[in-house]
């Protein structure tokens, strides 16, 4: 990982004319051949973050440019396959783009993803525990990223979209207090 480091800019945060510049940086991200099937077109993904009030979408930054995107939903832990919906927000529409991957900056923001949520739980005094995603088993890379990050798996999750997923989470309790 070196010297890297990342910081998450929450869209809603923003005024619009800064909103707007980050999601011109969005437009711009890309996949690798055949990512596309693990996560969707980031645009379509930081917007409908920002129409859904119980998602927070956040652009992952690295030395000052865009270098990702992911989401927090609260509400919705079991599309990961949690049990319910209520105890851990769920992680999503999270990518690196193609070149920024392999330096360390999806396990930093997976880590990142984390500490915001748990500061979302005690600003709220919500009674979230951690944070829940699920990935496809053949994504080795973001298994690999998240498990450096922290989170355990949860078992086998069978109702994603494009295959057999893993349900990982990452408990709240080992951070410090925000």
């Amino acid at each position: 990982m070196g010297t890297d480091w990342v910081w998450l800019i929450a869209l809603r945060d923003l005024d619009q004319d800064a909103r707007a510049i980050q999601l011109g940086a969005v437009a711009d991200l890309s996949l690798l051949p055949g990512q596309e099937r693990f996560v969707g077109d980031p645009l379509r993904m930081a917007l409908a973050g920002l129409a859904e009030e119980s998602r927070r979408p956040y652009v992952v930054e690295s030395g000052g440019d865009a270098v990702g995107l992911l989401t927090l939903q609260l509400g919705a832990a079991s599309v990961a396959g949690w049990p319910d919906d209520r105890s851990a927000w769920l992680l999503r529409g999270f990518l690196i783009d193609r070149r920024h991957q392999g330096r360390g900056l999806g396990t930093l923001a997976a880590a990142a993803a984390v500490e915001a949520a748990h500061r979302l739980t005690v600003r709220h005094q919500g009674g979230e525990s951690g944070v829940v995603l699920s990935v496809n088993e053949e994504n080795h890379a973001g298994l690999a990223a998240y498990r450096r990050a922290g989170f355990l798996d949860a078992g086998r999750y069978l109702g994603g979209s494009a295959g057999p997923q893993r349900t990982l989470f990452r408990s709240f309790a080992t951070l410090p207090p925000p």
